[in-house]
């Protein structure tokens, strides 16, 4: 591994355990040149898996583009980052778990509001909202009453 200091390829592990999800492994490694230290993660390669959007596109799957729409929908919300880790982690291995090599951009969205419907009722609205397209205040109130029943 090069260093990230002085790019000698030469380094040494001081340490290795895995991360708390338990999805990758953590090194802290050492540099036998300059001496200083680093951390590194290992994370298995996953075998490439294609999102169909709505259009017919296909495109590469991004677990950032999922972290990044939670992230914008639990703004300013009592949503810490580890739920949101954790949400795109489970969103990311269930669709990995299909094991079809394809998976509709819809299914995803419905994995993320499944997702924050259990976490935040505002910030699973304000996905919804893009999501699925809301062109008035009719759909907003439509979704609205659907969660208000379900919470009944």
């Amino acid at each position: 591994m090069k260093c990230q200091y002085c790019n000698c390829l030469d380094s040494k592990v001081i340490d290795s355990r895995p991360t708390e999800e338990g999805s990758s492994i953590r090194r802290r490694r050492e540099c036998m040149n300059c001496g200083r230290r680093f951390t590194t993660y290992e994370k298995i390669e996953m075998l490439p898996l294609m999102v169909v959007k709505r259009d017919g596109r296909r495109e590469p799957f991004d677990a950032q583009k999922i972290k990044t729409g939670i992230i914008h929908a639990c703004e300013k919300l009592p949503v810490s980052m580890n739920q949101i880790e954790a949400m795109t982690l489970r969103i990311e291995q269930a669709a990995y778990a299909t094991m079809d090599g394809e998976i509709a951009s819809q299914r995803i969205g419905d994995m993320v509001m499944h997702e924050l419907k259990s976490v935040n009722d505002v910030a699973y609205v304000r996905f919804a909202a893009v999501y699925r397209l809301f062109t008035d205040i009719g759909d907003f109130m439509q979704e609205l009453q659907k969660l208000l029943e379900e919470k009944k």
